[in-house]
């Protein structure tokens, strides 16, 4: 059981697939249209339950209860050694031999 007033992310669909627009690729077309919010739990409630939740900025949204205490999970990618010689190459150009 989820506490209220935990911090918790939801999942909402904005679009269903037969909304969603004509010119976007099928395979975008098949499947709806999602988004995942963040915010204060407004009732004791289990993972995979409709909830309402109370964002940041105030605003109140309904969805299915995904995660409890969500952490930040992104980067930039995985490493490119290319990019890495560009940035190489660049500073070489700009700066001559004289940017180490």
């Amino acid at each position: 059981m989820i506490k209220k007033n935990t911090w918790v992310q939801i999942e909402k669909v904005v679009l269903k697939p037969e909304e969603r627009a004509a010119n976007v690729p099928l395979d975008t077309k098949q499947v709806p249209l999602l988004m995942w919010v963040k915010g204060y739990l407004q009732n004791d409630a289990q993972s995979g339950d409709l909830v309402s939740i109370t964002t940041l900025s105030g605003r109140t949204e309904e969805g299915l209860l995904v995660a409890e205490n969500p952490a930040f999970k992104h980067n930039y990618g995985d490493f490119v050694p290319e990019i890495l010689q560009i940035n190489q190459m660049v500073k070489k150009i700009l700066f001559g031999d004289s940017h180490d």
